[in-house]
């Protein structure tokens, strides 16, 4: 499986610009070297993931969706038992497997929003923006990026150029406005177009090919989204995964990164607008009701 959806994704990028192609293919590959990263499927269409520091040994969860999914995946994988929890914010299924997962391994030590902490329950470190999380010998920072939840965080690896978004970034969407306003989300989503194209941008949902039908009716003249829509329906259709992504990709697809566009703007009744944060609203009030 994993072989066919990395040709499938190969002959994507082989349409982007080869100074693009050339820096991921670096990014990539010194990735590869310094951090290993575990992603697997759970419960409904839910990605878990675990980190793992090949110099320590250090193993980290990203979100807590399903004990068992992430014991049968540790474990599959042969790693060590993981003793740091990262949570992006306060939902039953990031979150919901904590305590089942502290009873199999009573030295994990929970990572969450400090904002968020009397939701999630019990939290060893309540992090804020600017905080630094270390997985042995990897770096973390943490951004906060409120808007579906008014505490949700990421976890940005920033040397090894990967980034852990929760629900505010899906390939090609965003996630709903739970909690917070418009603004407050196209702020976040700024912190992650901040980064290098070459980020390498883990969601914690398959919502690729429903995300794809939306972007293409606010959007349909973008070429490289007509490629794209098309490589995700061929991997769904073969079962496999459309995550992760990266910051280049959503640059040139998604339309909550693209608010400035022309044809975007005319589609949500929003031509000329300068306001980008009320263009943006404008998009996701169009996906709510698609």
């Amino acid at each position: 499986m994993m072989t066919t959806r990395a040709h499938s994704f190969a002959s994507f990028i082989q349409s982007m610009p080869r100074a693009f192609v050339a820096r991921a293919l670096v990014a990539r590959r010194a990735s590869r070297r310094a951090m290993e990263v575990l992603q697997f499927p759970a419960r409904r269409d839910n990605y878990g993931f675990a980190v793992r520091c090949p110099e320590t040994n250090v193993v980290a969860l990203v979100d807590t969706p399903s004990a068992s999914a992430i014991e049968r995946a540790i474990e599959r994988a042969d790693w060590p038992s993981p003793s740091v929890v990262l949570n992006t914010h306060w939902h039953e299924d990031h979150v919901g497997a904590n305590d089942a997962l502290r009873e199999r391994w009573p030295e994990l030590r929970v990572h969450a929003p400090a904002r968020e902490r009397e939701k999630i329950g019990r939290v060893d470190v309540g992090v804020r923006e600017g905080d630094v999380v270390r997985v042995g010998a990897l770096r973390c920072v943490v951004r906060e990026t409120p808007g579906h939840t008014l505490g949700h965080v990421v976890y940005h690896f920033e040397g090894e150029e990967k980034v852990f978004v929760g629900d505010v970034m899906f390939a090609m969407g965003c996630g709903r406005l739970f909690e917070g306003t418009a603004e407050e989300m196209w702020t976040s989503m700024g912190k992650l177009l901040a980064m290098p194209d070459e980020t390498t941008v883990y969601c914690a949902h398959e919502y690729t090919e429903s995300n794809a039908m939306f972007a293409l009716s606010v959007n349909p003249s973008n070429e490289d989204l007509v490629k794209r829509a098309e490589c995700v329906r061929e991997a769904r259709a073969r079962g496999d995964p459309t995550v992760p992504t990266t910051i280049a990709l959503e640059r040139r697809t998604n339309p909550f990164c693209r608010p400035d566009d022309e044809e975007i703007q005319r589609n949500v009744g929003m031509v000329g607008s300068t306001d980008l944060a009320s263009v943006f609203g404008a998009i996701r009030k169009a996906k709510d009701n698609f």
